[in-house]
């Protein structure tokens, strides 16, 4: 009971925490590194990250660090992102957990943000040099999480930030944290609460903040070097706090319907309804919808509305339930462009 007391004081710290970074559309625009709010992994993706409360394996590396310990032994999870299809603008994902002891489990992950070859241009030179240069967004999380008697899972992440160009960067840690409770005759009724990206500031530093210019004074002409200062920015935290119900359709298929509430620090807070069909646990159908408050607005966010994604996994070996190997793919609608595609493979030993 001790331990259940804990867990219960660590979800009201959360709220606590969120509180002091809910939803406020002033803030809008302040925080940075804002890749960090996007979801790379297509199983959860295709519910619009709505799935606070069930999340599992690899995929909770981006919403709920506590469902990573609901894994069988070891998952492995690629996956590529077209984000606002026809942008040119893509992530790459690399997730792994491995359970450690009887309860434990350990993942690993890092995503990077590619956004193809820019134009290298000069004050003196706007309409371009003819060089080319590549930005470099990517963050890496080290993660832990526990289950306590297959009804509560606590966990944590460690997230290190960096941004950075050919002249000038930034870097920043950040903080995850979140908590899951199964309960229910079939342990068909989940609840969660994650708070993510909670950190230090980011500022950029670098050679490409400095410029040269001549000596004001009269007396001697010579170049000095000045050096900009540029404003520091925070990571876009979130709380969330989801829950869900699995109605048991014979003996390995289900519907699962889950809500979600996002309160943002820097932006308006989101609510959403997912649905989500397993069949065999071979075939899952997922849909989902998300929106904001006050979305009448030209600052409201681009993908809300509707997402849907499906999975495809079996065993690799006949007869045996491991290995299996599963194929996720989800489709987000955003306001321009083409939308926001998911791919991904998972493998569970």
């Amino acid at each position: 009971m001790k331990i259940i007391y804990r867990i219960l004081l660590s979800c009201l710290g959360l709220l606590v925490a969120g509180a002091a970074w809910s939803g406020n559309p002033d803030r809008q625009g302040e925080a940075g590194a804002n890749q960090l709010l996007i979801n790379p992994w297509a199983r959860s993706a295709g519910l619009h990250s709505l799935n606070t409360s069930s999340v599992t394996g690899t995929d909770a590396l981006f919403m709920n660090v506590a469902g990573i310990c609901r894994i069988n032994k070891t998952q492995i999870n690629l996956a590529h992102t077209r984000y606002l299809d026809g942008a040119d603008l893509s992530l790459n994902a690399l997730g792994l957990a491995q359970k450690v002891g009887k309860n434990g489990v350990f993942g690993l992950g890092l995503v990077a943000f590619d956004m193809g070859d820019l134009e290298y241009t000069t004050e003196n030179t706007p309409e371009g040099t003819g060089a080319y240069f590549s930005p470099t967004f990517f963050n890496l999380a080290v993660s832990y999480s526990h289950l306590f008697a297959n009804k509560v899972s606590v966990g944590f992440a460690v997230k290190m930030v960096s941004e950075s160009i050919s002249n000038a960067s930034a870097t920043a840690v950040g903080l995850d944290a979140g908590v899951q409770y199964v309960t229910g005759a079939d342990d068909n009724f989940k609840f969660g609460i994650s708070l993510r990206n909670v950190g230090g500031k980011m500022q950029f530093k670098g050679e490409g903040l400095s410029k040269t210019r001549p000596n004001p004074g009269p007396t001697f002409e010579y170049l000095i070097t000045y050096q900009e200062r540029p404003a520091a920015y925070e990571l876009p935290s979130q709380l969330n706090i989801g829950t869900s119900y699995d109605w048991l359709l014979g003996k390995s298929s289900k519907l699962s319907l889950m809500g979600n509430f996002c309160s943002n620090a820097f932006s308006r807070d989101q609510y959403g309804l997912g649905l989500e069909f397993g069949l065999n646990k071979n075939f899952q159908l997922r849909v989902a919808y998300k929106n904001e408050f006050d979305t009448n607005t030209i600052e409201s966010s681009l993908d809300n509305g509707i997402a849907a994604g499906v999975t495809v996994q079996a065993p690799l070996k006949r007869g045996s339930q491991t290995p299996q190997l599963a194929i996720d793919y989800s489709y987000r609608q955003t306001k321009v462009f083409n939308g926001i595609h998911n791919v991904g493979i998972r493998i569970d030993l």
